[in-house]
C-alpha cells in the first residue's frame, strides 16, 4: 500500500505527523495534492478547545487549492493536472438535505463539512474530494494561490452569514467580529445593499479594511458596551446582525441590538471545550473534553476513572454560596459540605475561567461559589468546583 504523511490531531490538545495510506478514488471523486493551504481558526478550536469532540489521528485542514492527480471514471469536468480550488464544504449533492437547499447539512447537521470533521483533511501529501464535478472549481490562469485559498472558506463563510441574515437593500446591519470571515460578512452586507453598516472590532488594520469593504462606522468594544454604542449610533435597533466572532455572550448582545422581526446570521463557534486541571497523586494533571466547564448554566463537570486517567462520566452539579472555608469542608449558612480531594478552583475574570488555588485568592475581595454533587460521598454533598468571583 502506498502511503503519505499528514499533519493530524492526535487527540484533544495534541497534534503531530501521521503516516496513512493514500486515499482511494471513487468513480465520481478526485485525488489532489496541495498547492497552497491555510489554517483556519476552526482547526484551532477543534484541537485545542475540543469543539467537535474527541478525534484520534485525524488529518487537519479544510482550506486548500490543489492539483488533480487522479479522477474517477464518471468525472466529466476535471482531468489530471488541473489546478483546482477545493471547497471547504463538500456535500453529497444527492442527499435529501442538499436537495432541500441545505447542502452544508447533507447527511446530518454540518455533515457537508467533511474535511477535518469526520474525514481526513487537506494537510497531507494527498487528499480525497468526493463528487469532484460539484465540489471542485478550476482556477483561472495566473490566479494567486494565496488569494485562491481564501475562496475555499473565508469568503463564502462570510457571505453565507449575510445570506443567513437575509440582508436586504436599505437594511441597517451590525457585523460582530471583523477577522477574515467577519470582513467578508461586511463586504457581503455592502453588496446586498446595507445602508448603515456597523463593524465591531478593535484591531486598527481590520477596522481599516472593514471601512474599505463598505462599513460606515467602526464599533470598538474597548470603548464600552457594543449594544449601547450601536443603539446610540443607529438611533435604535438594527435590522440584521451577522455574528462572526465573540463567544456565547455575543448572541445575547446580537439579540439586544436587533429589531423585533430582525434576523441574525451566525457563522461563529459559540462555546468551546476545555482543559480541566485536577490533582492526582499529589501532582497537577490536565484532562481535556469537548464540554466546557464549569458551566454555570447547568453545572456540568467531569467524572474520572478510578486510576484518574480517563474521563468516564459527566456530573450534574448544583451551586451554593460559600460563607466559610475549612480545611476539608465549607459552610453555606448552617449547612456543611465536604470538599473533594480533587476539587478544582477557578477565578472568574473577563468572561473566562482561570485555574488557580485557594491560597492565591483573597476572600475579602472575592465571593466564592461552590458546585456540589452527591456522588461517592458517605458524609453528604461534596464540593467539586470552587469559583471565585470578584466582588467589585
Amino acid at each position: 500500500m502506498k502511503t503519505m504523511r499528514g499533519f493530524a490531531m492526535l487527540k484533544i490538545g495534541e497534534t503531530g505527523w501521521v503516516t496513512k495510506g493514500i486515499p482511494a478514488c471513487g468513480p465520481s471523486d478526485a485525488i489532489c495534492r496541495p498547492l497552497a493551504l491555510a489554517p483556519c481558526t476552526s482547526d484551532v478550536h477543534t484541537v485545542w478547545a475540543g469543539a467537535i469532540g474527541e478525534r484520534h489521528n485525524m488529518i487537519l485542514g479544510h482550506e486548500a487549492v490543489g492539483e488533480v492527480v487522479e479522477v474517477g471514471d464518471l468525472v466529466k469536468h476535471f482531468k489530471v493536472g488541473d489546478r483546482v480550488l477545493v471547497s471547504a464544504i463538500t456535500p453529497d449533492w444527492g442527499s435529501p438535505e442538499a436537495q432541500d437547499g441545505y447542502a452544508m447539512h447533507s447527511g446530518g447537521m454540518l455533515s457537508g463539512w467533511k474535511f477535518s470533521n469526520f474525514k481526513d483533511g487537506v494537510f497531507a501529501e494527498y487528499f480525497h474530494v468526493n463528487e469532484a464535478d460539484a465540489n471542485l472549481a478550476l482556477m483561472p490562469e495566473g490566479m494567486d494561490l494565496g488569494a485562491a485559498c481564501m475562496l475555499s472558506d473565508m469568503v463564502p463563510t462570510g457571505f453565507h452569514g449575510a445570506e443567513l441574515a437575509d440582508i436586504q437593500f436599505g437594511d441597517n446591519v451590525a457585523v460582530i467580529g471583523i477577522g477574515p470571515v467577519g470582513l467578508m460578512g461586511v463586504a457581503a452586507a455592502a453588496i446586498r445593499g446595507a445602508a448603515e453598516l456597523y463593524a465591531v472590532g478593535s484591531r486598527k488594520n481590520c477596522a481599516a479594511l472593514a471601512l474599505e469593504y463598505g462599513a460606515t462606522q467602526i464599533v470598538n468594544y474597548r470603548d464600552g458596551d457594543i449594544v449601547e454604542q450601536i443603539l446610540d449610533m443607529n438611533h435604535g435597533p438594527v435590522d440584521k446582525v451577522i455574528v462572526a466572532g465573540g463567544d456565547v455572550d455575543t448572541m445575547d448582545q446580537a439579540i439586544r441590538m436587533l429589531k423585533p422581526g430582525g434576523a441574525i446570521g451566525n457563522v461563529n463557534y459559540l462555546g468551546e471545550g476545555a482543559t480541566y486541571v485536577c490533582y492526582s497523586g499529589g501532582k497537577q494533571v490536565a484532562y481535556s473534553t469537548a464540554t466546557k466547564y464549569p458551566v454555570i448554566a447547568g453545572g456540568i463537570a467531569i467524572g474520572r476513572s478510578a486510576d484518574g486517567k480517563a474521563i468516564n462520566r459527566m456530573l450534574q452539579l448544583s451551586p451554593v454560596v460559600i460563607d466559610k472555608l475549612g480545611a476539608a469542608s465549607v459552610m453555606s449558612g448552617d449547612k456543611r459540605y465536604e470538599t473533594a480531594d480533587d476539587m478544582q478552583v477557578y477565578l472568574w475574570s473577563n468572561g473566562q475561567y482561570f485555574a488557580t488555588s485557594l491560597p492565591k485568592i483573597n476572600t475579602e475581595d472575592y465571593k466564592l461559589i461552590g458546585w456540589y454533587d452527591n456522588f461517592g460521598c458517605s458524609g453528604g454533598r461534596k464540593i467539586r468546583i470552587l469559583v471565585a468571583v470578584k466582588t467589585n
